[in-house]
C-alpha cells in the first residue's frame, strides 16, 4: 500500500503524536508498504530511527510570517526557500516565537480557512508537491486543526483522505473567544471533507463524537501501539526505597502537582517512611515556573531530598528509567486520549495508578496493570499508592499482568495491522473525485 502520512512536528519537544506516528510508519515500512511520513510546521524529534522526510509543509517560520509580518503574505520565492529550509527550520525549533492566545487564535483560524485564508499560498505548495509524487492509495492527516488540507489533496490526488484524532480539544478550548468557536464552527463545515476519522481509544471516539459532531460510524479506533525491543522488566533490590515516578510532559494539565500533594500525604499522613518521586519528561520555559512550584512544595514538607527531575529522556534512559521504579502516575487533570507514557511502564513490567477517565480505564481493564483513582483528587491518589506499598506482592502481580497483556494487546505491530485494515475500508468506500494534475 502506497501512504501519504502527515505528522505534526512539535519544535523542541518529543511528543507522544510524534513517536507513535513514526512507530507506526517505520513499522509500516517494514512491513513493505511504501510510506512517506511528512512533518508539518517543524522537523520530527523521536526516541527511535526518524523515518521522516526532510521537507517540512507549512513551515512555522513561513507560516508565522504570513499571518503576522506586514508585506509577507505573498513574499518572494528566495525569501520562502530561505524560511523552509530545514537548517534554519531545525535551528529555531527551541525558540518560541509567540504564545500569545489572540495569535494563537487568529492563526488557527487563519489555517482553517484553508484556500480562503493568509496561508493560500502554503496549501498551493503542498498541493504541487504531492501532485510530483505518485500516487498515493490513502492521505493521513495527523489533527482536525488541519481539515482544510482534505479537500484540495483529494481533488489533487484522486484519493482518500483520514485523519487522526489524538487531543486537539485541549487545545482549543484554550482558545480565547471569538477564535475558539470560531475554529470549531471551521472545523464542522468541513467533516464531509474527510473520508474516515482514527481515534486513538474508544473514549475518545466517542468523545469527539459529541465535541465535533463526528458521525459514529466514521471514527475507527486504531489503538496505540509501541515497539517492545529494550523494554525488560528493571531488577529492584529489596532494600530500596519505595519509588514513585511520573515520565510525561511538564505542564498543568499533565497534573504533576497532583502527585506532589499525593507524594506529600503519602510520606507525612499514611505512614511510608523511605520512598522518593523521580520525575522526567520535556519541560518548555513556560512551566519552569510550575516545576519550581512543585519542588518548593516538597521542600516545605522537608522532602526536597527525595525528589529529583531527569528532564526529557532518550529511549534508553526513558527505559532505565522506567526499570528504576515500583510504580508510575501521571494523573492528568484532561481527560487524556492516548497514554503513550503507560504502555511503556507496563512494557517494562511497572504497574500504574491513573485516574478514572479518558483512555486510562480502558488500558488498564485490558492489560490488568494498575488502579484507577478518581480524578484530580490526591488524597485518592495517595490511597491507591500506598495500596501498592502495603501489598508488594499485589504490585508485583500487576507488573507481570501489565507486562504480558501490553504484549498481547498493543504492539507497534498489532497497531499497524489495524492501521492498515482501516486504510483498505475507507478506501475501498470513498468516492473519489478525478485528480487534477498540474
Amino acid at each position: 500500500m502506497r501512504i501519504h502520512y502527515f505528522t505534526g512536528g512539535p519544535a523542541g519537544m518529543m511528543c507522544g503524536s510524534c513517536i507513535r506516528d513514526n512507530a507506526l510508519a517505520a513499522e509500516l515500512i517494514r512491513q513493505g508498504h511504501q510510506v512517506l511520513l511528512l512533518p508539518i510546521y517543524t522537523p520530527t524529534i523521536t526516541d527511535e530511527e526518524n523515518v521522516s522526510q526532510p521537507q517540512v509543509f507549512f513551515s512555522g517560520l513561513s507560516v508565522y510570517a504570513r499571518e503576522f509580518v506586514p508585506g509577507m503574505k505573498h513574499m518572494p520565492k528566495w525569501l520562502e526557500d530561505w524560511l523552509d529550509s530545514p537548517k534554519l527550520v531545525n535551528a529555531l525549533t527551541r525558540l518560541s516565537i509567540s504564545n500569545s492566545p489572540k495569535q494563537l487564535g487568529e492563526l488557527t483560524v487563519s489555517m482553517l480557512r484553508g484556500e480562503e485564508g493568509t496561508q493560500a499560498e502554503e496549501f498551493e505548495k503542498l498541493v504541487d508537491w504531492l501532485s510530483s509524487q505518485p500516487r498515493p492509495d490513502i492521505v493521513s492527516i495527523p489533527y482536525t486543526l488541519l481539515i482544510r488540507m482534505a479537500a484540495p489533496i483529494k481533488q489533487a490526488l484522486g484519493c482518500p483522505v483520514v485523519r487522526t484524532l489524538q487531543g486537539e480539544d485541549l487545545f482549543l478550548d484554550g482558545l480565547i473567544e471569538p477564535y475558539r468557536s470560531q475554529s470549531l464552527e471551521l472545523i464542522r463545515r468541513h467533516l464531509n471533507d474527510v473520508d474516515g476519522f482514527i481515534a486513538t481509544s474508544a473514549y475518545y471516539a466517542d468523545f469527539m463524537v459529541g465535541y465535533l459532531g463526528i458521525a459514529r460510524e466514521k471514527i475507527h479506533v486504531v489503538p496505540l501501539g509501541i515497539r517492545m525491543e529494550g523494554f525488560e522488566r528493571g531488577s529492584r533490590p529489596a532494600d530500596a526505597p519505595f519509588t514513585v515516578g511520573y515520565f510525561a510532559r511538564i505542564a498543568p494539565e499533565k497534573g504533576l502537582h497532583n502527585l506532589v500533594e499525593a507524594y506529600r500525604i503519602l510520606r507525612q499522613d499514611l505512614g511510608v517512611h523511605a520512598a522518593r518521586l523521580e520525575v522526567a519528561g520535556y519541560m518548555s520555559q513556560e512551566w519552569r515556573r510550575y516545576l519550581e512550584e512543585a519542588a518548593k512544595q516538597l521542600s516545605r514538607a522537608g522532602l526536597e531530598s527525595e525528589f529529583r527531575y531527569h528532564g526529557q529522556l532518550d529511549r534508553e534512559a526513558k527505559i532505565r528509567f522506567y526499570q528504576s521504579l515500583d510504580v508510575l502516575s501521571v494523573p492528568t487533570d484532561y481527560a487524556e486520549p492516548k497514554g503513550l507514557f503507560l504502555l511503556e511502564s507496563l512494557a517494562a513490567g511497572v504497574p500504574a495508578v491513573q485516574p478514572r477517565h479518558g483512555a486510562f480505564p480502558e488500558i488498564l481493564e485490558k492489560t490488568r496493570g494498575g488502579l484507577l483513582f478518581e480524578p484530580k483528587l490526591a488524597h485518592k491518589l495517595a490511597e491507591k499508592l500506598h495500596s501498592l506499598w502495603r501489598e508488594p506482592e499485589l504490585r508485583r502481580e500487576m507488573g507481570r499482568l501489565g507486562y504480558e497483556n501490553v504484549r498481547a494487546h498493543y504492539t507497534v505491530q498489532h497497531e499497524a495491522a489495524r492501521a492498515l485494515q482501516v486504510y483498505a475500508n475507507v478506501a475501498s468506500g470513498a468516492e473519489r473525485p478525478e485528480a487534477v494534475r498540474k
